[in-house]
């Protein structure tokens, strides 16, 4: 059954009378769940928990993998797209200022940093504003809207507000709307992945910044998650949306209307594929791993010494996505000479491949090696 979500009212924008739709405080709403949507519910924290004692053994490239999985998902669905390894380079700096790499490298920067911080940290407004400086780092987006709630009119979809699929709510709403919803994040009642569904619903119809309110919903929905169920890293529950905008855009409607069971179900449903593409990520990563191994063996049909160099280089992926001599001989405390001679044994191998240069400082380019099967665990194009 619907309850009461919100209501309408009448505004003034530019001289044209729309109404705006105003959400229900969360404290005023009956948040009750049908027992097949706690079931629901119940049964996605299980996937998510199961999935992160895959996390147990060297977790850390893992995470920063995962992580940046959920990062370019998340600005996928806001159409900003970049190859997964200008992502990467953008991570380290090298990316052109304003280019959409560096503007999906901020998003994972946001996240990174929200996930890090959520066991230790109760939301507040100033963290909110905290991840959107972060998110917004280079975008085009004018530097008045960057890092605070929004002073003038919003909407979502059309043109304008006469047109528009939604009219947020005022400005002057905003700071008790994100109170009232800081109030329920912050709070360990509810159960989690109910708690981050309704959040992120709540938060997406306030809309309470100029640009980039989707993405700043992800990252609540991350630290959330992570905090309530005690993960090292969120699910990448971007992922599942970008396989299903169409159905994460009528929940939130639905939520909007007050069918709230439908929205916990779908997004419920959502965190569990997030769930298993994490589980399915840790086991691809291992599998690469023996693979990798089973080619360099291999390598035109003759024996590589078991103390080459070679053999190394597998050990420093996933840890770093992008390889250059400089990187592998200062890894394996071995000369420039030798570790461009493993490089080039890894690219002959099938491992590895040549992706151009790299200009790091004084003195000549390094060329860049990448292993195109491991970036594409987290972007359906990493090269293009």
């Amino acid at each position: 059954m619907a309850d009461l979500a919100g209501y309408e009212e009448p505004v003034v924008w530019q001289g044209r009378r729309v109404r705006a739709f105003i959400p229900a405080r969360l404290a005023d709403r009956d948040l009750s769940l049908q027992a097949e949507t706690v079931a629901r519910t119940a049964a996605a924290a299980v996937e998510v928990r199961h999935a992160a004692e895959g996390l147990t053994h060297d977790f850390e490239p893992l995470v920063r993998l995962l992580l940046r999985a959920e990062g370019v998902a998340s600005s996928f669905i806001e159409g900003i797209k970049a190859p997964v390894v200008d992502i990467v380079l953008a991570e380290e700096g090298t990316a052109v200022v304003g280019s959409a790499a560096a503007w999906v490298a901020a998003n994972l920067s946001a996240v990174t940093n929200a996930v890090a911080l959520a066991p230790a940290r109760t939301l507040s407004a100033d963290l909110l504003l905290e991840w959107h400086r972060t998110l917004m780092t280079g975008s085009p987006t004018p530097e008045r809207y960057v890092g605070t709630f929004r002073s003038e009119q919003g909407w979502i979809g059309g043109t304008d507000p006469t047109n528009a699929h939604l009219v947020t709510p005022p400005p002057d709403r905003i700071a008790s709307l994100i109170d009232d919803l800081l109030a329920y994040v912050n709070s360990d009642d509810a159960d989690p992945v109910a708690q981050a569904a309704i959040a992120h619903a709540q938060f997406e119809v306030i809309h309470p910044f100029a640009d980039g309110n989707g993405r700043v919903g992800r990252i609540l929905v991350a630290w959330i998650l992570t905090r309530r169920l005690s993960l090292l890293t969120p699910p990448p529950v971007s992922i599942a949306i970008a396989a299903d905008v169409g159905g994460y855009a009528a929940g939130l409607t639905l939520f909007r209307l007050g069918e709230l069971d439908h929205w916990v179900r779908w997004f419920g449903d959502a965190v569990t594929n997030g769930g298993r593409a994490q589980g399915n990520l840790v086991r691809e990563v291992e599998g690469l791993k023996t693979l990798w191994r089973d080619r360099l063996g291999q390598r035109e049909g003759r024996s590589l010494r078991s103390d080459a160099a070679a053999w190394r280089v597998l050990e420093l992926l996933p840890r770093h996505l992008l390889l250059t001599s400089d990187v592998v001989s200062a890894e394996l405390k071995i000369s420039n000479k030798a570790a461009i001679a493993a490089l080039r044994q890894t690219a002959d191998a099938g491992v590895l491949l040549e992706y151009g240069t790299m200009i790091r400082g004084p003195g000549q380019p390094a060329k860049l090696y990448v292993s195109k099967e491991l970036l594409g665990l987290t972007g359906s194009n990493p090269l293009r």
